[in-house]
């Protein structure tokens, strides 16, 4: 069977996710983020959360050098954010849109929960890359709901 990859990704779209931004600051490099929605538990013990990146994202040269990154959960009302580091050529974190975590890791204010992580592996996943990272420090933000994404569009938990 062969897959059209547009009608593929449409057809995944079909599952509701969260919205998140996965920052870094590779040494040498400024502190950046991109938008993600690929974000998922792994482990509790020890604490280890996922995501992907595809191979030709403008992002990854940088992914590749960090040896660090935090994954922040964006709340209902932080829309402007996701769209913010969506946007090819616009991932170099605002100094208004986060704050250095407890593991001096850049995290983004508002989020309603953020994790620090170290990377713990690597693994090739076709056109991705899937980053593990082990959770070393972690914040909760306000009680907010968070951002929706589905069908290619924003939504919200009513």
């Amino acid at each position: 069977m062969s897959f059209d990859p547009l009608v593929f990704r449409k057809a995944l779209g079909k599952f509701p996710t969260g919205v998140c931004v996965v920052a870094a600051e590779p040494e040498g490099e400024a502190p950046f983020g991109m938008t993600i929605n690929s974000f998922s538990s792994v482990s509790l013990d020890p604490p280890l959360v996922l995501w992907s990146i595809q191979n030709n994202s403008e992002c990854f040269p940088l992914f590749e050098k960090a040896a660090t990154f935090s994954i922040n959960i964006l709340a209902d009302d932080q829309q402007d954010i996701s769209n913010t580091y969506a946007k090819k050529g616009s991932h170099e974190l605002a100094a208004e849109h986060f704050h250095m975590g407890a593991a001096n890791m850049p995290v983004i204010n508002g989020a309603i929960a953020s994790f620090e992580c170290k990377v713990w592996a690597r693994y090739p996943g076709g056109d991705h890359v899937i980053l593990v990272g082990e959770v070393v420090e972690m914040e909760e933000g306000e009680l907010k709901k968070p951002i929706l994404f589905h069908d290619g569009a924003y939504g919200n938990i009513a």
